[in-house]
């Protein structure tokens, strides 16, 4: 597009992180701007799960993190054979969604990311219902192979506010980044709001 970047156009399909089943099928629009910024993505898709079921998706991984008898704390997911500890997927779960923000907002038309691990993880304790945890975080910066630490603010509560993250990478100068997002929404549809106070 004359004076404004490349747009793309894609058609894909979706699976569970977990189970690895076919979540649906997506038509995508994206526009890479010329100028350094997030890229423009319009977005549809057909899921295979109604939206009550991923909401009782939701709500048991909600459950199962609130229930815990003490804050969760943990280190090197996955270790370095690749294997991680029952008890800490939930908080995985929630580092897949939350990190996927900041590798949406930091990809440009050559380079993209993938999260390789979390390299620590500790719950806050709050008094409403919200669940908030701190991360650092490890993206797979592509074609560079560079790894880039990140630090990220998570805080949830399904089925009344969209998942808010806040973060600040290592390799940046600049200030911490607000995550933000259109849609109220679930863990499984990885969205985003403004960020908490950091």
């Amino acid at each position: 597009i004359p004076d404004s970047g490349h747009k793309y156009y894609l058609q894909f399909t979706t699976e569970d992180y977990k189970s690895r089943e076919n979540a649906g099928s997506c038509l995508a629009t994206v526009l890479y701007r010329k100028k350094k910024s997030p890229p423009v993505v319009n977005i549809k898709c057909m899921h295979t799960k109604d939206q009550k079921e991923i909401q009782e998706e939701d709500n048991r991984l909600y459950q199962k993190i609130r229930h815990q008898t003490k804050p969760i704390i943990g280190n090197n997911i996955p270790d370095s054979y690749g294997n991680i500890e029952p008890a800490l997927e939930p908080v995985w779960a929630l580092a897949v969604a939350g990190s996927s923000y900041i590798m949406w907002e930091k990809s440009t038309e050559n380079v993209g990311y993938f999260m390789a691990q979390v390299k620590s993880v500790k719950q806050w304790i709050r008094r409403d219902d919200f669940i908030e945890f701190d991360y650092t975080v490890l993206l797979h910066e592509i074609p560079t192979q560079e790894i880039i630490s990140c630090h990220m603010r998570l805080t949830w509560l399904p089925g009344h506010h969209s998942l808010k993250v806040k973060y600040f990478c290592a390799s940046e100068n600049d200030a911490f980044e607000d995550g933000s997002g259109m849609e109220s929404g679930s863990s499984a549809g990885i969205l985003h709001d403004r960020g908490a106070n950091f």
